[in-house]
C-alpha cells in the first residue's frame, strides 16, 4: 500500500523545514512509547473509544501505555501530526508491537480471533 503524499518536488524549498518539523516533539513521544512498550495505545478526552478500548484491553489482561493528547477542541493541532504522520484519520490510534492496527473496533476483532492475546 502505498499512500498518496505530495511529492517533494513540488514543496517549495522555503517551506520544508517547516514541514519537516511539524509535530516532531508529539512523534518523538509517540515513536518513544511505541519502542518502550508492546502495546501504545494513543487517544483523546472526550471521545468514547479511547475509553472503550481501553477497557478492552484490560478486560483481557493485556498491558498498555496510554498517551492522551487533548480533547475535540484542545490540541487538535498537535493531533494533526499525527494523523498526517500514521494516514490513520481517527483516534484511538493502537500499535501492537511497533505496528499501528488501527482503532477500537480493529482491535475488538484482533482479540475475538485470537491474534492480539495476553
Amino acid at each position: 500500500m502505498t499512500r498518496q503524499i505530495l511529492d517533494q518536488a513540488f514543496v517549495h524549498q522555503a517551506i520544508q523545514p517547516a514541514i519537516a518539523a511539524f509535530g516532531a516533539e508529539i512523534l518523538e513521544e509517540v515513536r518513544t512509547a511505541i519502542a518502550a512498550n508492546e502495546i501504545v495505545v494513543v487517544g483523546m478526552r472526550q471521545n468514547p473509544f479511547p475509553k472503550k478500548v481501553r477497557a478492552l484491553l484490560d478486560a483481557n489482561g493485556l498491558k498498555y501505555k496510554y498517551l492522551e493528547y487533548g480533547s475535540y477542541l484542545s490540541e487538535w493541532r498537535r493531533r494533526l501530526a499525527l494523523k498526517m504522520w500514521t494516514g490513520w484519520p481517527t483516534f484511538p490510534m493502537v500499535f501492537v508491537k511497533g505496528m499501528l492496527v488501527g482503532g477500537y473496533s480493529d482491535v475488538k476483532k484482533l482479540i475475538e480471533s485470537g491474534e492480539l492475546r495476553r
